[in-house]
């Protein structure tokens, strides 16, 4: 099974392969519900969903009312303002056909004009507050992409007590040394304050080549390669206390699923250097906003 770990001061034990339901962009009910019964059967109990995440909530809405409680369910608000926030917070509660969610997160909070207004007293902070003392949300959040989320997340730790954090982490990401930098300084403070830390891009390759046509549903060319695609997994596990979201390509859920799975047994070889599968660049260049 999927090694587990405290999710932060949550109280619960989630796998740490987090389920990433930016897979269900797309997908429809039959494909929904099979990604339920690979997720149930390999012992994952965490999924991370958004608002902005096409048709995710609505396929995820009708396994809750089965499975409510073998799922740590997350989701995020994109909005920055207060009233935008509280709507979108009720819109997903009722797209996810719940009366509670476990974490709200405010998503891709890295550019500074959106910080200073989802952070202010009209922002979407002050609406994950009131939904969380409402007891619609149990815990909140922060997620980010490019190269100054690490810094940010700093930031805004220092500026609100949130309980879990979501970032980039791969080979390439951490080539950049500020980066490398600011996300050694991050896991240190998390650790500290025990706020989760979940990661995502583990198994990136690139951007899809100008002029290509992408062959899976994820902005980014994923790694193919079975033997690729697992050792990147287990260095992002290798990482003690972080967790590892799986990509938003339902046909890489299941390699990413075996990958954690055998984990466990073969951890020695995931400390080693990082994983360099053939045209491994970085996603994320100064400049370069990424879709979230």
């Amino acid at each position: 099974m999927i090694p587990t770990l405290p999710f932060g001061r949550s109280g619960h034990r989630s796998a740490r392969l987090v389920f990433g339901a930016a897979a269900l962009w797309r997908a429809s009910q039959d494909e929904a519900d099979r990604a339920l019964a690979e997720l149930l059967a390999a012992g994952v109990n965490h999924i991370d969903a958004a608002a902005s995440y096409g048709d995710a909530e609505l396929r995820i809405g009708p396994w809750m009312e089965r499975h409510r409680g073998d799922f740590f369910l997350a989701t995020k608000t994109g909005e920055r303002g207060y009233a935008g926030a509280r709507d979108q917070i009720r819109r997903s509660l009722e797209r996810l056909r719940v009366e509670r969610i476990d974490l709200l997160q405010l998503h891709n909070l890295v550019k500074e004009d959106e910080w200073e207004q989802a952070l202010g007293r009209d922002g979407a902070l002050r609406a994950a507050i009131e939904a969380r003392d409402a007891g619609r949300v149990r815990f909140l959040g922060v997620t980010g992409h490019g190269t100054r989320v690490a810094a940010m997340h700093l930031r805004t730790l220092e500026r609100f007590d949130f309980d879990s954090v979501l970032l980039p982490y791969s080979p390439a990401t951490m080539r950049d040394p500020d980066y490398a930098r600011d996300f050694e300084r991050l896991l240190a403070l998390c650790a500290e304050r025990s706020v989760a830390v979940q990661t995502i891009k583990s198994v990136a390759r690139r951007r899809w080549p100008e002029g290509s046509a992408p062959t899976h549903d994820t902005w980014y060319e994923p790694v193919s390669d079975p033997a690729e695609l697992e050792r990147a997994v287990h260095w992002a596990l290798a990482r003690p206390g972080v967790f590892v979201n799986s990509a938003g390509d339902l046909r890489r859920l299941a390699p990413m699923l075996r990958a954690a799975a055998s984990f466990e047994a073969r951890h020695a070889a995931a400390t080693a250097a990082p994983p360099e599968p053939p045209g491994l660049e970085p996603l994320f260049v100064r400049g370069f906003a990424a879709r979230a």
